[in-house]
């Protein structure tokens, strides 16, 4: 008895032993299993999350995508191209009521490359549209008195309308002097006194001209319906040229206006208030795509050469502004080239017409905006 009880405890120890043994197999079983469920369910959640991050991904890349594609070009060609058209129209009318044509006058002094391909590029924009144009060309040697003696044969001259001094001019050369030489009725660039006077001052008689690139931006938002009247416009740069100007002729659109210039303090935190950007600082990519409202104009004014071993001229042109940042942030903007240079030339050919159509006794086409007085 007493063996067989024993034999039955060593029975029932194993039987104890084997149950805790496969006890353990189980869990360790059911470990495995857990982990591999969860390894797993890890595993899909990761493949989840990344198709999520690659979705948003591509839809912030086709977001973007859309915004750029949706920026609209101001496009100075195609707008100058129409300008001349309805000047050519202008043109062929004044000569059959008053058997008069419009007649350019051109100074060239020196034979600099990039003022003999412009006052070639007039010369051809003038032929479009039936405007007669005479050249004179003077050595880069030539004094004062002559380039003076120039101007003043080309003032008496029946034929000639407007007359355009070719900037710059040799260095020995005093350009106000030239430039306050020029008969204000037949100042084709706008940059004698008496016509700038005229387009600063409010109330008075208008200009008989303007400067021609400030005049060639206002026109071109205009053209493309950019509301002025009541916006933010920034002016960067206060040369006589285009800065200073297109400062007045937004003014006159009732744009509240604001010029940086070289002693401006916190330039980009100004430019970030503007619904309009004037850009004409002369320096390459100046204005970058974090500096601008989002929605907001810009007018590249400014064309510079830099640096491009792809080129075959081993240089590209650009703006003041940093194009394909700009492009992503704003509504609409110019392209460089292609954008206000186009302008620049139509708006010398309509001072042109307008000069002749004052000389004749016809009215003047209205400058942009209101010259009346306001509060």
């Amino acid at each position: 008895m007493v063996g067989t009880q024993r034999c039955e405890d060593q029975s029932f120890r194993t039987a104890i032993a084997a149950e805790q043994c496969l006890g353990q197999s189980l869990h360790l079983q059911w470990a495995s299993r857990s982990a591999a469920i969860h390894a797993h369910a890890h595993c899909m959640l990761a493949t989840r999350i990344g198709t999520m991050r690659a979705r948003a991904r591509f839809y912030v890349a086709a977001a973007l995508t859309t915004a750029i594609n949706a920026v609209q070009i101001l496009d100075g060609r195609a707008t100058a191209k129409a300008i001349r058209a309805e000047l050519g129209a202008e043109v062929a009318s004044i000569q059959k009521t008053h058997g008069v044509t419009p007649g350019l006058g051109v100074l060239l002094v020196g034979d600099r490359r990039d003022s003999l391909t412009y006052v070639r590029m007039k010369r051809k924009a003038a032929d479009e549209v039936g405007i007669f144009s005479s050249d004179v060309t003077l050595p880069s040697s030539a004094s004062e008195d002559d380039v003076l003696e120039a101007v003043s044969k080309l003032n008496a001259d029946p034929q000639i309308h407007g007359i355009l001094v070719q900037l710059p001019l040799p260095s020995h050369i005093d350009e106000s002097r030239i430039l306050e030489t020029i008969n204000p009725t037949k100042d084709a660039d706008g940059f004698c006194y008496e016509n700038v006077a005229r387009l600063v001052l409010r109330g008075g008689p208008r200009p008989l001209a303007t400067a021609c690139t400030p005049a060639g931006c206002v026109e071109l938002l205009q053209r493309y319906d950019i509301p002025l009247a009541g916006k933010r416009a920034v002016v960067l740069g206060r040369s006589n040229v285009v800065g200073a100007p297109v400062a007045a002729l937004l003014q006159q659109c009732d744009a509240t206006v604001t010029l940086c210039h070289s002693a401006s303090e916190n330039v980009p935190d100004i430019v970030r208030e503007a619904d309009v950007v004037i850009a004409a600082v002369g320096k390459p990519e100046y204005v970058r795509g974090s500096w601008l409202k989002p929605g907001a104009t810009v007018i590249d004014v400014g064309i510079n050469a830099v640096d491009d071993a792809t080129k075959k001229a081993g240089y590209r042109l650009v703006g003041d502004v940093h194009f394909d940042e700009a492009s992503q942030v704003v509504s609409a903007i110019t392209p460089v080239p292609g954008g206000v240079g186009p302008m620049t030339i139509a708006m010398l050919l309509s001072n042109v017409v307008n000069l002749t159509k004052a000389s004749v006794g016809l009215p003047m086409a209205p400058l942009p905006g209101r010259l009346a007085d306001k509060v």
